[in-house]
C-alpha cells in the first residue's frame, strides 16, 4: 500500500498502465450501472467550492478527467466573489514557490493576472482562480485545474451524480433551486451529501433534519439515492497523498459501487448503512471542535485538559446520537476517529482558539475569509434547541427526576451561552 502511494506524482500524473486499466475499470463499472452508452460521457458536478468541495472533485479529476470520452467532470460555485489584496499577494508567493504550478499556468497564459493581481491592477475572483486550481479557502494548496460554472442551472440540469459540498445551512436553499431545474428529468440522478450539519424541528415532535433529509424534501429524490460521505480527514491532507479513509452511508444500491468508484491507494472509502449516526455525528463534531480549540488555547496547549476535554465531549456525543437515532451504529473507530482529527485540526477548532485568544469575535460572523462556513456555531443553536424540548425529557441519574437533555450536556450549554446569547 505505501509502495503504491510513492510511486504516484503529487497531482497524480505518472500513473502507471496498471493504474489507468483498473480506473478505467472501475469507471466503466460505474457507467454501466447508471445504463450510460457510448458517446454519452457520467456527468459528475460538485455544487459548492469550498476546500473539501474542492479537493473533492480534484481527486475525481486527476484520477478520471483523462478519460474525456467517458466522463465529465464540473464544479459549480457563485461566481463574483473578489480575493481580497493581501490574498492576493499570498496567493502569488505560493505560485513562485511551486515549480510545477508556476510552469502550468505559464504553458496556460494565466501567470501574468496573478501578477497584475499581486500589483493591485486586477481584481481576481474566486470563480477565476479555482479554474486555475486555487481554491478561496485552501490557497497553500494548489489543486489540478478544473472545469467551472457560474451558473447552477448549466451545472446540474443533465448531472448523473452531484456532490453536495455546500454548507448544511445553505444546503436547503441550493436544492430546491436545483429542483426547478428537475422537473423534467427522466432519469434520477444520485447525489453524495458532504455537509455536515443539522437543523432542529419541533413539530409535530422534536427531531432532527440532517443534509440528506433537507435535499430528498427539497427535490423529490428517493432516499435511496442519497448518501453521506464523511471521515477522519483534513482535505489538504488528502490531496497531498496522506493516508486517509472515510465512510460512504447510504441505501445498499450505490454506496457499495461508489465506495470502490471513489476508492484510491491513499483515500480508502468503506461503506456503511447507518444514515442517520454517521449524519448526527458529523453535525456534534464541529460543535466540540469550537470546545476543544477554546480549550487549547486558554491551558496553553496542556495536553491533559485536552484529554479531559475529548472524554467529557465525546461522552456528550454518545448521549446525543443514542437519545436522536433510532439504532445508532456502536460510537467507535472511524465515528470517533472523525471527531478527533476535527478537534486536532479543522476550520471549527481554529475558531474556538482564535475566540478564547481575542484574535477574533463573533461579530465578524459565521463565514470567515480564508476559512469558509463555521458549521458548528448553527449547529450549537440547532442542537440546544431540540434537546432543550421537555417532550423529550429523560430521567436525571442523580436527582431521579424528568429533565431536558440539555441539562445533561454542560459543554453544549457553555457553548450556547458563549455563541448563541454570548
Amino acid at each position: 500500500m505505501v509502495g503504491s502511494i510513492k510511486t504516484m506524482n503529487h497531482h497524480g500524473n505518472g500513473w502507471s498502465a496498471q493504474n489507468c486499466n483498473g480506473l478505467e475499470e472501475k469507471l466503466d463499472e460505474l457507467r454501466s450501472l447508471l445504463g450510460k452508452t457510448d458517446g454519452d460521457p457520467l456527468r459528475i458536478v460538485g455544487v459548492g467550492a469550498g476546500a473539501w468541495g474542492s479537493v473533492f472533485a480534484a481527486l475525481l479529476q486527476d484520477s478520471y478527467g483523462r478519460f474525456r470520452e467517458k466522463v465529465q467532470i464540473r464544479i459549480w460555485r457563485r461566481p463574483g466573489r473578489a480575493v481580497d489584496r493581501v490574498t492576493a499577494e499570498h496567493l502569488f508567493e505560493v505560485i513562485n514557490s511551486r515549480e510545477d504550478v508556476l510552469r502550468r499556468l505559464i504553458r496556460r497564459c494565466a501567470y501574468l493576472k496573478y501578477v497584475e493581481g499581486r500589483l493591485g491592477d486586477r481584481t481576481l475572483f474566486a470563480d477565476e482562480i479555482l479554474k486555475d486550481g486555487f481554491c478561496l479557502n485552501m490557497i497553500d494548496v494548489p489543486l489540478c485545474p478544473l472545469k467551472v460554472v457560474t451558473n447552477l442551472q448549466e451545472a446540474v440540469w443533465d448531472a448523473d451524480i452531484v456532490v453536495n459540498a455546500v454548507p448544511s445551512t445553505e444546503t436547503r436553499e441550493v436544492f430546491e433551486e436545483i429542483s426547478q431545474y428537475w422537473k423534467e428529468r427522466i432519469t434520477t440522478p444520485i447525489i453524495i451529501s458532504l455537509a455536515k450539519g443539522i437543523e432542529a424541528a419541533l413539530e409535530p415532535v422534536p427531531h432532527i433534519i440532517t443534509p440528506t433529509q433537507m435535499i430528498n424534501r427539497a427535490t423529490g429524490v428517493p432516499t435511496q439515492n442519497i448518501l453521506y460521505l464523511g471521515g477522519p480527514n483534513i482535505a489538504s491532507e488528502i490531496y497531498n497523498k496522506e493516508y486517509a479513509n472515510a465512510r460512504i452511508c447510504g441505501a445498499d444500491k450505490w454506496r457499495k459501487p461508489l465506495a470502490k468508484f471513489l476508492r484510491q491507494p491513499h483515500f480508502i472509502v468503506w461503506d456503511n448503512s447507518d444514515l442517520v449516526t454517521h449524519e448526527v455525528m458529523g453535525g456534534l463534531k464541529n460543535v466540540y471542535a469550537i470546545g476543544a480549540g477554546m480549550v487549547a488555547a486558554l491551558t496553553n496547549e496542556s495536553a491533559t485538559s485536552k484529554s479531559v476535554y475529548f472524554a467529557h465531549c465525546t461522552s456528550e456525543m454518545i448521549f446525543i446520537t443514542h437519545l436522536l437515532a433510532e439504532e445508532p451504529e456502536k460510537l467507535a473507530g472511524p465515528l470517533l476517529a472523525d471527531t478527533y482529527v476535527t478537534l486536532l485540526k479543522g476550520r471549527n477548532a481554529w475558531y474556538g482558539q482564535m475566540l478564547a485568544k481575542g484574535e477574533i469575535s463573533r461579530d465578524i460572523g459565521d463565514n470567515i475569509s480564508g476559512k469558509g462556513m463555521i458549521q458548528g456555531v448553527s449547529a450549537v443553536g440547532a442542537f440546544y434547541e431540540l434537546l432543550s424540548q421537555s417532550s423529550l425529557s429523560v430521567l436525571h441519574p442523580d436527582e431521579k427526576k424528568p429533565v431536558a437533555p440539555v441539562e445533561l450536556c454542560p459543554i453544549l450549554k457553555t457553548l450556547y451561552k458563549i455563541l448563541i446569547i454570548r
